[in-house]
């Protein structure tokens, strides 16, 4: 299986040089990259223990048949027999009020969305702007952050235009998206699979909903074709049309579809939001009107609202509220905090899980899968800044865990004495920053 991974590996480096080489390039054989090496490769790629689809065949009862499970699909595939099945429809919490849906593809379905979204990868990562930091390899959450931190505080920027599109991944127009994918790509088959993973639907209360728009949310091919998207509609229009227009300074960070714009001038930061507004009405998507506007923000920030007895300006990004702070020294500095509504989902999440464990099995064993926990929430929030945030979270996951200790039984409760003794011998991961941001500066 190595020598299969390698193998395909080496195929997908030369299709990434020959793509840097030659950028306006359009790749007119790619399904034979689809193999039986490469299905296999990624087969072993995808979750172990991930939920079925509709057909409730799970991967370790794919694997025992790999072999000719693999041989079958690809018989398909190079006859153009194969048909990605409707995805299970779930819902998983997305604040105290709504749900998202979220699609569950076959195993199969997997391995494919898996090796052409590799493909593609291949071929667009050469594409792909320094600004688009979601779903890429070697870039991450953290790294927009720290690169949203870096040019406030280094750079003039005194504007922020917060956007937020509408129901991106439900409302994606599929003939505007194969428009631009055609763009790069011209294999007639290839093509032809996308169309049909993005026309498959999904399954729901045994009912099959047709897809009209939007990306297969809950497969692999799904991130992958939101940058695309995003790369033509906004980074690559931003950086050749608009930003060459400028008088000041003015950037944009983006981790997938959430983004944000960072100007120098007030009058330029209103019209790019207005071009921005406008170039998206123009593939069939909207800015959130009540989320979505330009506010000052920056060094002087902080005084220009006490002059206009006002609140100073925040905004939110990738789950943090970002503030205009003091350092020890005087200096301004851009402070965050998780969001209200992250923290409040976070404790509520926390509250729930210790509810239904604390009597399914015994303490012990259920505190190594609270430290786990506990340690999950710090890397994502320990970040800069954040540390006052990180230790309410802590704090009132002690609470919660002392009120669900004592739920369990009159006999077994804790005082708060008792529990802190407790806590001494069986120690719960305490707060602390994992990801610093004044390290190396990524301004340039």
């Amino acid at each position: 299986m190595q020598r299969q991974k390698e193998k395909m590996e080496t195929k997908l480096g030369l299709i990434s040089q020959r793509a840097a080489k030659e950028p306006d390039m359009k790749f007119e054989s790619l399904m034979h990259h689809i193999n039986e090496g490469s299905l296999k490769a990624n087969f072993y790629e995808l979750g172990r223990n991930r939920a079925a689809g509709v057909d409730g065949v799970s991967w370790q009862e794919y694997e025992k048949g790999l072999e000719s499970n693999v041989e079958d699909l690809l018989g398909r595939m190079k006859r153009m027999g194969y048909k990605p099945q409707a995805a299970r429809r779930v819902y998983i919490p997305k604040d105290r009020h709504m749900r998202r849906p979220l699609g569950l593809p076959t195993i199969e379905d997997k391995i494919v969305q898996k090796t052409m979204a590799r493909i593609m990868e291949a071929i667009y990562e050469q594409d792909f702007h320094e600004c688009s930091y979601g779903f890429r390899a070697g870039k991450n959450c953290h790294q927009a952050l720290k690169r949203v931190n870096d040019l406030i505080n280094f750079k003039s920027i005194n504007h922020v235009i917060e956007a937020d599109i509408k129901g991106f991944f439900d409302n994606v127009s599929h003939e505007k998206l194969m428009e631009l994918i055609k763009i790069r790509i011209k294999d007639e088959k290839f093509l032809r699979y996308l169309v049909r993973f993005l026309k498959a639907g999904y399954m729901e209360a045994g009912k099959l909903e047709k897809t009209e728009q939007g990306t297969p949310q809950g497969g692999n091919l799904s991130p992958m074709l939101a940058n695309i998207f995003l790369h033509y509609v906004l980074d690559e229009w931003f950086e050749k049309e608009v930003k060459p227009s400028l008088k000041g300074q003015c950037y944009v960070v983006r981790y997938c579809d959430d983004f944000v714009i960072l100007a120098q001038y007030k009058e330029e930061a209103k019209s790019i939001m207005k071009q921005v507004q406008e170039r998206f009405m123009g593939y069939e998507l909207e800015l959130h009107p009540e989320k979505t506007s330009v506010k000052s923000f920056g060094r002087y920030e902080r005084e220009n609202s006490r002059n206009q007895r006002r609140k100073a300006n925040t905004f939110e990004f990738l789950g943090f509220t970002h503030y205009c702070a003091i350092s020890r020294k005087g200096k301004f500095k851009v402070g965050r905090r998780t969001s209200a509504k992250k923290l409040r989902k976070s404790c509520m999440a926390m509250n729930q899980w210790l509810k239904e464990i604390r009597n399914a099995v015994k303490l012990k064993e259920w505190w190594t899968i609270l430290k786990t926990k506990i340690n999950g929430h710090y890397r994502y929030y320990g970040v800069s800044e954040n540390m006052r945030s990180v230790h309410v979270f802590y704090k009132r996951t002690l609470e919660l865990v002392l009120k669900w200790l004592n739920r369990r039984s009159h006999r077994k409760s804790f005082s708060w004495a008792q529990f802190e003794s407790y806590l001494k011998r069986y120690p719960l991961p305490k707060p602390h920053i994992v990801h610093s941001f004044y390290t190396v500066s990524h301004a340039e």
